[in-house]
């Protein structure tokens, strides 16, 4: 079972904001996301919100790249303890989106970031990394054609460099994955396609991660996410479809599939939840379109 306990929204100020992402790092919480024009085809920037309590929120930073496309920005902290956003970076040039590739900015205080720096390769675009060990890992998507789209796994020893550990056997135009392990170190996947199906699939592989085994869900997802549990249980939040109709859901999750449990809130232009679970308590952040503007919401979550 998920029951909601609350449900507010924390941000409409910019014509177009999405693409959130969330996470407490020592006591404060955060909450990231795009701000533009519109869902797509403008340069966008990185708005940090920063909260006490997860109630009162207020921006922190605006973090932004002249003539660049900011977007899907993951916060997380770094093993000394600074602040790490990992972004997608499109190249817009007069409509047109003539190359792309991540960028990484970091910060001690939430407020003064670096400028982004580019990461991996020209093409790439490093969708979340998850950190086990002192090691990082994610799944980067490259569009070797308008058909053919490739999902390779990537290894970082934490200075913002990628090296490429094996292709990814997944077909269907694979792109957005997330990427957790489990605490024998087993890596899961859970990604999104737009071939195909364009039903999401899930992988698990054991370290060194050179041999996956895949298995199809029933349900089609846009930004997709999931945690893992103390317990070893799994929840995922992601932008499903409902009688044909985006929503985001909160869905249960086991190595071979989802099954949604619970909508939040939401319609229309929506999804790219980010998730933090604290004391017991799932927190989802989220963005919808559904009471007119693309806004950012954030709801709490009691799971049983």
């Amino acid at each position: 079972m998920a029951t909601l306990i609350s449900h507010s929204m924390i941000w409409d100020r910019a014509r177009h904001n999405a693409f959130t992402d969330l996470a407490r790092v020592r006591g404060t919480w955060y909450c990231v996301f795009r701000e533009a024009g519109s869902h797509q085809g403008n340069a966008g920037s990185i708005r940090v919100l920063a909260s006490a309590d997860g109630a009162v929120w207020k921006s922190a930073a605006l973090v932004g790249l002249r003539g660049v496309d900011l977007r899907d920005p993951k916060i997380s902290a770094t093993p000394n303890g600074d602040l790490e956003l990992l972004m997608g970076g499109t190249v817009v040039r007069a409509g047109a989106a003539p190359s792309r590739r991540p960028r990484i900015s970091r910060s001690k205080d939430g407020v003064h970031w670096t400028a982004p720096a580019p990461a991996l390769e020209e093409g790439d675009w490093l969708w979340r990394s998850t950190r086990i060990g002192q090691k990082s890992y994610g799944i980067s998507y490259r569009l070797a054609s308008a058909r053919r789209w490739e999902a390779r796994l990537m290894e970082s020893d934490g200075d913002g460099s990628y090296r490429e550990v094996v292709k990814l056997d997944v077909p269907g135009r694979p792109n957005e994955a997330t990427l957790r392990f489990r605490k024998d170190g087993r890596a899961v996947a859970l990604v999104r396609r737009e071939g195909g199906s364009r039903r999401a699939w899930i992988g698990t592989s054991r370290p060194p991660y050179l041999q996956w085994k895949w298995s199809e869900t029933a349900e089609r997802v846009g930004g997709p996410n999931f945690l893992l549990l103390p317990d070893g249980t799994m929840w995922a939040a992601a932008r499903t479809w409902r009688r044909g109709e985006p929503v985001v859901s909160i869905c249960r999750m086991s190595e071979h599939g989802i099954s949604p449990v619970l909508n939040l809130p939401s319609g229309g232009d929506c999804g790219y939840p980010g998730m933090v679970v604290d004391r017991g308590v799932l927190w989802v952040s989220y963005y919808s379109s559904h009471e007119g503007r693309a806004s950012i919401y954030l709801t709490r979550i009691r799971l049983e």
